[in-house]
């Protein structure tokens, strides 16, 4: 079995991004937001959602007969504790590797280059 570059499935991101974009969500109203991209069960987005609970991602409340999801660590915790692990793992620890890989990225348009400058160029101000 392949081990994930990361302790999130491809499915558990996705819906991540969806409960971080409304704030608070019902598996209904994932799945909805999901649907408009790809069939996809109630059921698994129901089960993605409760082991995303389980792994400490995201808190619920009853609400009626159903579980309204909300973020329990802030999202920018979380992409930084991916790119951490991906650095260690990808990178061999090399912030520098991972940077250059994201800058030399023939997908990488102008205005995203020129933003990466004025970062950087910020950070040494």
């Amino acid at each position: 079995m392949r081990k994930s570059l990361t302790p999130l499935g491809e499915t558990e991101m996705e819906v991540l991004h969806h409960v971080w974009k409304v704030g608070e969500a019902s598996v209904a109203d994932i799945r909805e937001r999901i649907l408009k991209d790809r069939k996809v069960a109630y059921t698994t987005i129901m089960t993605v959602m409760k082991n995303l609970a389980d792994k400490g991602y995201l808190k619920y409340r009853k609400e009626g007969i159903s579980y309204i999801y909300s973020a329990a660590i802030d999202p920018s915790n979380v992409q930084y504790n991916l790119v951490d692990r991906l650095v260690d793992k990808v990178f061999h620890g090399s912030p520098k590797d991972l940077v250059q890989a994201l800058v030399k990225n023939e997908k990488l348009s102008d205005k995203d280059r020129d933003e990466i400058k004025k970062l950087i160029q910020s950070m040494e101000d």
